[in-house]
């Protein structure tokens, strides 16, 4: 049976938190229509101009939606704790979607002298979720969803080196590298989570090929930039539809370490279902290994 959007159901009561909310993106439309279904909505992200707007689109579409706003910086830490903070205070968390990444963009150490998709797109999740664990605990049934890629299938490897060392760069396989990694720390904190009996699960998404600006908008193609925005588009899905993988990790009855991605030809577009991921990504050993180096680096334990 296909799932939609009208098997989401009653919502109201909860409180969301998505990531990357910026109109445009999947993180936008799945805030949106959690809204719809009368959840709480916290938007985090990294710019208050576009949190603003982002919130008003929403409550236009959602009359009566209740919107909180946090700026957060995934490629911080002090920005991630300091947004975790803020959270907190909002009381419980009910579904938390790791929504917001960079792709492909050119080589930068950020603050915390990690490479920049590396700490946004794991480091910073990875703090963030943990941070955040006793609220989704305390809300009886937390769930926590992270977005990967297509691209994680062509990871070469798992990103299980120094993450200060300097080495050589290469913008897509580390991006894919990323996305491995998501997965990695999805299938291992669900385990964590069951073996600690808390009640909150761990399930992953992808949304197949998207027609946003993520591909070119700042890396990517360099001079192909303005062919991929002109065909990508012909070969994807909106946004809103991108955005239902999400949107099903998030409210479907799923068992935690759940994977879901477009039904259609590859995965690249069409309804949610339940799919598979890469061998490597359910490697026990790699899981264990970046869990550690994720613990050292962002400074936090979990339970």
């Amino acid at each position: 049976m296909t799932w939609t959007t009208s098997d989401i159901g009653d919502l109201s009561g909860q409180t969301a938190v998505v990531t990357g909310p910026t109109y445009g993106g999947i993180g936008y439309d799945t805030a949106l229509e959690l809204a719809r279904h009368g959840a709480r909505l916290v938007l985090a992200g990294r710019s208050q101009t576009k949190l603003d707007d982002a919130s008003a689109r929403i409550v236009a579409a959602a009359p009566g939606a209740r919107v909180e706003k946090v700026v957060l910086d995934l490629s911080d830490l002090g920005s991630v704790r300091k947004a975790a903070a803020a959270i907190t205070e909002l009381g419980p968390v009910h579904r938390l979607v790791n929504n917001a990444g960079v792709m492909a963009t050119p080589y930068r150490r950020t603050v915390d002298g990690l490479e920049l998709q590396l700490a946004t797109n794991h480091f910073g999740p990875f703090l963030l979720t943990g941070l955040l664990l006793p609220a989704l605990a305390s809300s009886g049934a937390g769930r926590v969803v992270t977005v990967s890629s297509l691209g994680h299938r062509l990871a070469p490897k798992a990103p299980l080196g120094d993450p200060h060392a300097e080495g050589r760069y290469l913008r897509w396989p580390t991006y894919f590298q990323t996305k491995l990694a998501n997965l990695l720390f999805t299938y291992r904190l669900d385990q964590l989570l069951r073996d600690a009996g808390m009640p909150v699960k761990a399930l992953a998404a992808h949304p197949g090929f998207v027609s946003s600006r993520l591909i070119s908008n700042g890396s990517s193609f360099g001079p192909l930039s303005r062919i991929a925005d002109a065909v990508y588009p012909i070969v994807s899905q909106p946004p809103a539809e991108g955005a239902w993988p999400s949107l099903m990790a998030a409210t479907a009855d799923l068992p935690g370490s759940t994977y879901v991605g477009p039904s259609g030809l590859r995965e690249t577009q069409g309804p949610p279902k339940v799919v598979r991921s890469t061998r490597l990504s359910h490697d026990a050993d790699a899981q264990r290994r970046l869990w550690a180096i994720s613990e050292r680096t962002t400074g936090i334990s979990y339970p």
